[in-house]
């Protein structure tokens, strides 16, 4: 199964589901579309999930197809899934801003995840991840909140 998420930002993001809905796949799509209303006779789209039910579906997604969010593209990294990322774009009116576009390069860059964009090719990327190994993705969190009580604590 593909899981595709497009997070919860107000601004359609049907480029990404245009990008999809030509995949060449005997795999289901999943598609957790937030704000973006999309019909396909091959995905099965919904507009929002829940936690637990977010997270069984990445479990048992062979690849993920996301938004440049960082929650979006993390939570799957954690759990070693392969993750394809296309950032929302300012100029498609899809976000307020081109943070997305650099959140992904930074992942794509150290080999985390593979970075789509207008001129990707869904099925080329999908054959080339399920051929690559990926960097293991190490979270630096406990890191993070360790220094953050240790300055707290003084």
């Amino acid at each position: 199964m593909i899981l595709v998420t497009l997070g919860t930002q107000k601004q359609p993001f049907t480029r990404l589901l245009d990008m999809v809905d030509k995949i060449s796949t005997e795999e289901k799509i999943i598609v957790q579309a937030g704000h973006t209303k999309y019909e396909s006779r091959k995905m099965e789209i919904f507009d929002f999930v829940d936690y637990q039910t977010m997270d069984k579906l990445i479990d048992e997604a062979s690849i993920i197809i996301t938004h440049g969010g960082t929650g979006s593209i993390i939570m799957p990294l954690k759990k070693g899934k392969k993750v394809i990322a296309c950032p929302r774009l300012k100029k498609y009116h899809e976000h307020v801003d081109d943070h997305q576009e650099q959140i992904v390069d930074i992942f794509s860059d150290v080999g985390y995840i593979i970075k789509a964009d207008e001129n990707s090719d869904l099925n080329d990327l999908i054959k080339k991840i399920k051929k690559e190994k990926m960097a293991q993705f190490i979270s630096n969190t406990n890191n993070f909140l360790n220094k953050l009580k240790e300055e707290i604590d003084k």
